[in-house]
């Protein structure tokens, strides 16, 4: 095979994924501004996203505070400037690690759920009979799951950065020895409220992006159980990947130069 033609065709396919999914997401996000709404959907999805991922989000953002807390110690000491840990950790969590860390763990859980379930509704042809009862399938299945992740995923960051900074708290004072007083005010006293808000932004979009990932591949597989599983993987892969990337944009953007 000439390596230019498989180049050229390779290019070809990724341009041509690309166009599709950002075809879907122009036509789920449209029709979430559209009438009729399904607002008993909505309140499912909101349980479904938020309330069911608040233990795997809390115990993720405990032990990665913990963690950070014992590694910049370690790091720190060698150069006696302990005293920066609380900002390190408070900053840490609230810009980058909360967001990220809880935007991959309903990346796993959420964004696999939607492509199982939605990929099944579509290889058993339930898809296709919401469609026959003149039922629009994009505003009974997509526009509940993105309302949800985009108003969910802020909610689930900002206990992750609680729950985060809690952690960090708990090895510094009981395990280093710090005293609690001087650790809680010098975690006050660098924190921003741009920190914090810049985590919350990060966390909408991420929202969106699990949710827009897992809607797609699920909506859009094909090949029996076989094409479902293929979809449940991509959509936890490319939600993944998204997320990442769309981290450092964000970051740059709102921290660029400060």
């Amino acid at each position: 095979m000439n390596p230019l033609a498989l180049i050229g065709r390779t290019l070809l396919d990724f341009l041509a994924a690309v166009g599709q999914v950002a075809w879907f997401a122009l036509c789920s996000t449209r029709h979430c501004f559209l009438p009729p709404f399904y607002l008993r959907q909505v309140a499912r999805q909101f349980v479904d996203i938020g309330y069911y991922s608040l233990p795997v989000v809390g115990l993720t953002a405990l032990f990665t505070g913990m963690v950070l807390a014992l590694q910049s110690h370690t790091g720190f000491a060698r150069f006696d400037a302990e005293s920066a840990i609380p900002t390190v950790v408070v900053l840490s969590i609230t810009r980058e690690l909360g967001p990220v860390m809880a935007g991959l763990m309903v990346a796993g859980r959420i964004g696999a759920a939607i492509a199982a379930e939605l990929g099944t509704m579509r290889v058993t042809e339930q898809i296709d009979a919401l469609t026959t009862l003149s039922t629009n399938p994009y505003k009974y299945l997509i526009v509940p799951r993105l309302v949800a992740g985009v108003f969910v995923l802020p909610f689930l960051v900002l206990v992750a950065d609680i729950i985060g900074v809690f952690g960090g708290f708990l090895v510094c004072v009981y395990d280093l020895k710090f005293n609690a007083a001087n650790y809680i005010a010098q975690s006050w006293q660098y924190l921003e409220h741009r920190d914090v808000a810049s985590g919350l932004w990060k966390a909408a979009v991420f929202g969106y992006i699990i949710t827009l990932m897992g809607c797609y591949q699920g909506f859009t597989s094909k090949g029996g159980a076989q094409g479902v599983g293929a979809a449940t993987t991509n959509a936890v892969v490319t939600a993944s990947i998204l997320i990442l990337v769309t981290n450092y944009l964000m970051t740059g953007l709102f921290f660029a130069g400060k």
